[in-house]
């Protein structure tokens, strides 16, 4: 387990707008810093930025406020009892909005986003196991209304998960 600064630029999670705080220079490095290990310091980042210590903790502060970033904990789902992950195409009928929100209040949804393409909507699940992801998919995620059909995309193997895109 490890921690990683999430950052975002575009939209805001919490409202569903398309307007973002502006980020100037000294706050994308703090968040390259934190991408880097979410742990770090803020002394070593003031070091690294140029701030000191009290700047940069009031401008990490403010970055979390504004919904720019979060420090989170990112773990290995096999080694905490979740031994099945698939993503689920899934196509609405009418309004997305309800079904997305409906997606979104489940526990095992760790990701949902609407797409343009073969899908309306692309949820990850993160499940104990098969017999759980059929659950989720059949009784929880199908009977949702407006639900027309869905695809699954079992996980085999991850060989890829990383937040370090920085701030380009």
């Amino acid at each position: 387990m490890h921690s990683e600064a999430v950052a975002s630029r575009s939209t805001d999670s919490r409202t569903g707008t398309g307007s973002s705080p502006t980020i100037d220079a000294v706050s994308l490095a703090i968040i390259e810093q934190l991408q880097e290990d979410g742990r770090r310091p803020y002394a070593a980042i003031g070091k690294a930025v140029g701030l000191s210590e009290a700047a940069v903790r009031q401008r990490v502060q403010k970055l979390l406020d504004q919904g720019v970033m979060q420090i989170v904990a990112v773990t290995d789902p096999l080694t905490v009892g979740f031994r099945r992950q698939a993503m689920v195409g899934i196509n609405v009928e009418g309004d997305l909005d309800p079904v997305a929100e409906a997606l979104t209040a489940m526990a095992e949804c760790e990701y949902v986003v609407m797409t343009a393409g073969s899908f309306d909507l692309m949820v990850e699940v993160v499940c104990e196991d098969d017999d759980h992801l059929l659950d989720v998919i059949n009784k929880r995620i199908r009977t949702l209304p407006g639900v027309r059909s869905t695809e699954s995309f079992v996980y085999l193997k991850l060989k890829k998960q990383t937040y370090m895109w920085g701030t380009r």
